[in-house]
């Protein structure tokens, strides 16, 4: 018995002194830290359980399944694997505008902008005037840095129906003004979306440029509506819109 715990020990030393071991030990760390900060109590619980299988699950599963790059600017809909090929294969034999958006789309949420981008000028080159491609083109544009250029996209079709997208496009719009330094007329254009929707996207955004403007009041009514409204929002919708509600915290942790 004696002998087996030395034989252990001695083994124990030499992982510990593995490099392998500080690798993977800091990213497990990573993951449920990370895991954490999203409330994801459950895959905390299966990553300590199941060390290397359970944080590669979470890795590949969760953190990510929505690329920094566009993480907190979904657009409606789902995508899949299974749907880009059946996508891809009508389009090679049917080459219809809509199947090009529809990939678009899907490229967008993968965050695969330049992808998105090529494939929304395809469907525009066949229906120029599609309010949907019009559109998620002037959203894939913001998001590639490129607010100059997504500006026209965004204002027709705010100007056509201010509705649409459910204010997804008008909030674009509202980022797109901010990001070229027109603060007046993107709080302007927050303000109408915040009229008829509660989005924390839009409230924590509208407070950030209270706050560059020294209205720290107005921001800190914005940012507790988002917090008083999170804890009554459904499970899917909570863990969609978490990136604006850590956000919210922070910024009235500042101001307080």
């Amino acid at each position: 018995m004696f002998a087996i715990s030395l034989f252990d020990l001695d083994s124990l030393q030499h992982v510990i002194k593995s490099p392998w071991f500080w690798v993977g030990t800091a990213f497990q760390l990573w993951m449920v830290i990370d895991a954490i900060r999203r409330r994801e109590w459950l895959w905390v619980v299966i990553m300590f359980v199941f060390p290397l299988f359970g944080t590669f699950w979470y890795f590949f599963t969760v953190y990510r399944a929505t690329p920094s790059a566009t993480r907190g600017f979904e657009l409606p809909g789902a995508h899949s694997r299974k749907r880009i090929k059946e996508l891809q294969a009508q389009i090679h034999h049917l080459d219809k505008a809509h199947h090009y958006s529809q990939l678009g789309d899907i490229y967008f949420q993968q965050g695969k902008l330049d992808k998105a981008e090529s494939c929304y000028r395809s469907a525009l080159e066949r229906d120029p005037q599609d309010i949907d491609t019009r559109a998620h083109l002037g959203q894939c544009l913001l998001r590639r840095k490129k607010p100059a250029e997504a500006r026209p996209w965004l204002e027709g079709v705010c100007a056509e129906n201010p509705k649409h997208d459910y204010g997804h496009s008008l909030m674009g719009l509202a980022e797109t003004l901010a990001a070229l330094g027109e603060t007046d007329a993107a709080i302007a254009v927050w303000q109408r979306v915040t009229e008829s929707h509660s989005y924390p996207r839009a409230l924590v955004q509208l407070a950030e440029l209270h706050m560059s403007q020294g209205n720290s009041d107005l921001a800190r009514a914005q940012l507790e509506e988002v917090l008083a409204d999170a804890p009554h929002t459904p499970a899917f919708q909570r863990k969609r819109e978490r990136v604006w509600i850590r956000r919210a915290r922070k910024l009235l942790r500042q101001i307080e």
